[in-house]
């Protein structure tokens, strides 16, 4: 499906007149993350649509000469654009990492355009300015591949050694998950896109302030910068066994002026894969909420 910029491409499941609902990726996983969600969803009526991300697998830029941005109203954008491109009004979204961040900036740009959300790790919207200055040293080790990226170094390890890093990540991120080669392997030909080290490296760069974005985007980035609340009916994850979340997001509360809960699952930062019937009993919660 073409948006102005993309060719996005996606996995749908489930009947076309059902109840549509959006499930979005992260950083470095891909549409396989939601493998055992979306049945779950299906049974119940949804229509499950399922995109690769900017920079991962088959979707690409219509333009070579396109900013590969990885900033977060891009990614919140395409969304909206594969809601138009659908000829969906509204859609229930849902996410982690990446797809997290995109789910909650959609919701909180145009919540017209959102039935309810299902967010990993609270209110993920990037605060530039704050992610300028340092964290505790337990967090920002744990970050390291993000310091890494904002060096050339950093960009060519991405390029040569991508499975190799990504991999760590799974590993690190998720401790207690036990995974095999050929689940990595199946994933991690979604890196092979052309446009992945260019999009993943500008998403940490702009993210923590080193770098531009796209001077279209600015005015939505602005408004992001006042930290808007999000209205829309929304059930936050958190995983207990995260590193990248220490202490959880049950603070994020008060960014939430509609209807909210938030729970917290015995699991690491994949929470879809890892446990797939608390992600999903989550959509599931909202879809009652909003049918």
């Amino acid at each position: 499906m073409r948006t102005d910029i993309l060719e996005i491409a996606y996995l749908e499941e489930g009947p076309a007149g059902g109840w549509p609902v959006v499930l979005s990726h992260g950083f470095p996983y891909d549409v396989h993350a939601y493998d055992d969600v979306v049945p779950k969803l299906t049974e119940a009526g949804a229509r499950v649509i399922v995109p690769y991300l900017r920079g991962f697998g088959p979707t690409r830029f219509l333009s070579a000469d396109r900013m590969r941005s990885g900033q977060q109203a891009a990614l919140a954008a395409d969304i909206i654009g594969l809601l138009d491109g659908l000829g969906l009004d509204r859609a229930i979204l849902a996410g982690y990492d990446w797809g997290g961040l995109a789910s909650c900036v959609a919701s909180a740009l145009w919540p017209e355009r959102v039935t309810g959300l299902v967010s990993y790790a609270g209110y993920d919207v990037a605060d530039v300015e704050r992610q300028r200055h340092a964290y505790e040293p337990s967090l920002e080790q744990v970050v390291w591949y993000q310091h890494l990226f904002q060096r050339e170094r950093g960009r060519e390890c991405l390029a040569n050694y991508r499975r190799e890093l990504c991999r760590i990540l799974w590993a690190q991120w998720s401790p207690g998950w036990q995974f095999d080669d050929a689940t990595f392997d199946r994933t991690a030909a979604s890196f092979d896109n052309p446009d992945f080290v260019d999009v993943v490296i500008h998403c940490y760069r702009f993210h923590l302030g080193t770098e531009a974005g796209e001077r279209h985007l600015d005015p939505l980035e602005a408004r992001l910068a006042d930290k808007p609340k999000i209205s829309v009916p929304c059930v936050t994850l958190d995983g207990t066994r995260d590193p990248l979340k220490p202490g959880g997001t049950a603070s994020h509360a008060p960014m939430f002026s509609g209807r909210h809960e938030h729970r917290v699952v015995d699991c690491g930062h994949n929470l879809p894969w890892e446990a797939p019937e608390d992600f999903a009993a989550a959509v599931l919660t909202v879809r009652s909420w909003t049918s």
